[in-house]
């Protein structure tokens, strides 16, 4: 049998090795001149054909070109990597300094935000916030705020009534009877916000869902100036030091006396007032002090213990602040109103 050309081999190799230009070709090079039944392996088993004194001198060369194709495989591999990546590198490129596509900039709901303000405004005067359901029973809702069963508030067209003799909040004041029925040491200043129900037609100024935010504060020794200091202060620091307030009577069951309390228009101009339909003037809380029959139901002695409550119509606040004319605007998803707001902020 012939002795194989080592030389040819590596010959070979080298051919088929200079036209492997990406991973899968080279990994084809390794396995034809390095697998089990490459030429160089084939070689080595030629071994027991020679004569003897011809073996190590061909096993030695044999062993030195295997070697030698193990080393340029190495070398052809990191090249033809280098080359792949810097292909990818190419095809994926991107100018980085080029400007990107703008993300349209999100902003804070005029709601959320006069709710944040007000209760800044409070922590000022020693408010804390405290939370209630939304779902509630007509004890807390009615019944504990001196509300009696004949009043109208109680009836379906006003409220809205879920089964097992439950009901969507219609104020936030079930809050305040949830707090003094704990009997808190006093003084007492807690503040409650959130979403209310009531059952009525929905219009430029009305929702069936809208936003409020109560306050109560009950200590010995307060009186309707207390009420009206912090109300003024309130109203004040929410809509500016120069906005007009007033007050006038109103009648709240749970209040007594019971005040509201308006702020001049915004949007007024030679047409009139348009965000508060020519009136002048918007209602923007009710207020009062707590009724003897409210602190009796919880225990506290009203010849020894005042208090006052109040309650700000957060959505109304809202709509006055950014000028929208329909608080309806505030909650539906009309981005044509949404942005207008995101640029008045």
């Amino acid at each position: 049998m012939s002795r194989p050309d080592v030389d040819t081999l590596l010959s070979d190799f080298r051919t088929d090795l200079a036209a492997a230009s990406t991973p899968e070709a080279l990994e084809d090079v390794r396995r034809a001149h390095t697998g089990k039944k490459s030429p160089l392996k084939l070689a080595l088993r030629s071994l027991k054909d020679l004569a003897p004194d011809e073996r190590k001198a061909f096993a030695q060369k044999v062993n030195e070109t295997q070697k030698l194709v193990e080393t340029e495989l190495a070398d052809a591999r990191e090249r033809v990597q280098a080359q792949a990546l810097a292909a990818q590198l190419q095809a994926e490129w991107q100018d980085l300094s080029l400007p990107g596509v703008g993300v349209p900039r999100g902003a804070i709901h005029p709601v959320t935000e006069t709710e944040r303000e007000a209760m800044d405004v409070l922590r000022r005067l020693g408010f804390e916030v405290v939370e209630g359901p939304e779902v509630e029973g007509p004890f807390y809702n009615f019944d504990a705020l001196n509300i009696p069963e004949h009043h109208p508030a109680r009836d379906l067209q006003d409220t809205f009534w879920l089964n097992g003799g439950l009901l969507l909040r219609s104020h936030t004041t079930t809050v305040q009877a949830r707090i003094l029925e704990q009997k808190p040491e006093l003084p007492l200043r807690v503040a409650a916000m959130g979403r209310v129900y009531r059952n009525e037609a929905v219009d430029a100024t009305h929702l069936a869902m809208f936003h409020q935010f109560e306050g109560i504060w009950v200590d010995e020794g307060l009186t309707f100036a207390h009420l009206k200091g912090v109300l003024a202060y309130i109203a004040r620091a929410l809509f500016g030091e120069e906005r007009r307030v007033r007050f006038k009577p109103k009648f709240y069951p749970y209040t007594e006396p019971s005040v509201g309390v308006d702020v001049a228009c915004k949007v007024c101009d030679g047409e009139g007032c348009q965000a508060c339909h020519g009136a002048g003037w918007v209602t923007i809380l009710g207020a009062g002090m707590i009724h003897p029959k409210v602190f009796m139901q919880f225990g506290f002695d009203p010849e020894k213990v005042s208090g006052i409550a109040f309650g700000l119509g957060t959505t109304r606040m809202a709509a006055q602040r950014t000028g929208v004319t329909r608080i309806r605007g505030l909650y539906e998803p009309e981005l044509r109103v949404l942005r207008t707001l995101q640029r008045g902020q």
